[in-house]
């Protein structure tokens, strides 16, 4: 079975394959939103784009993203700027299907520059 690591948390969970990240977290007790998101969001859909989470190890053992969260992404403009120099690993926790181990970030720091934004 894979194994979710949620770094900030300190917490390791087994999840079975295929299990959706946030619904797993949120299994766990682990926080994905932060703020008046924690009552304010959509139920999963990827609309809000308020449960991002940073993928820092294992991003190959995750589902690749769709469209629809890459679209949900750009169309939100603090999640894209969080996404600059993080493509690959800020994901949506509500679209994110977990194939293997993983160690995740949750609520991850806002860069407003990205590491090369003005460079």
């Amino acid at each position: 079975m894979p194994t979710i690591k949620f770094i900030k948390e300190k917490k390791t969970v087994e999840v079975p394959q295929g299990a959706n990240l946030r619904t797993e977290a949120m299994k766990a007790g682990v926080q994905v939103y932060q703020g008046i998101e924690k009552v304010l969001h959509c139920p999963g859909f990827g609309l809000c784009t308020a449960c991002k989470v940073m993928i820092k190890k294992g991003a190959e053992n995750c589902s690749e993203q769709s469209l629809w969260e890459k679209a949900n992404i750009l169309k939100h403009p603090i999640a894209m700027f969080a996404r600059i120099g993080n493509e690959n690993e800020l994901r949506l926790s509500c679209q994110t299907c977990v194939n293997g181990d993983i160690e995740v970030e949750t609520t991850p720091e806002f860069n407003w520059h990205g590491e090369k934004f003005w460079g």
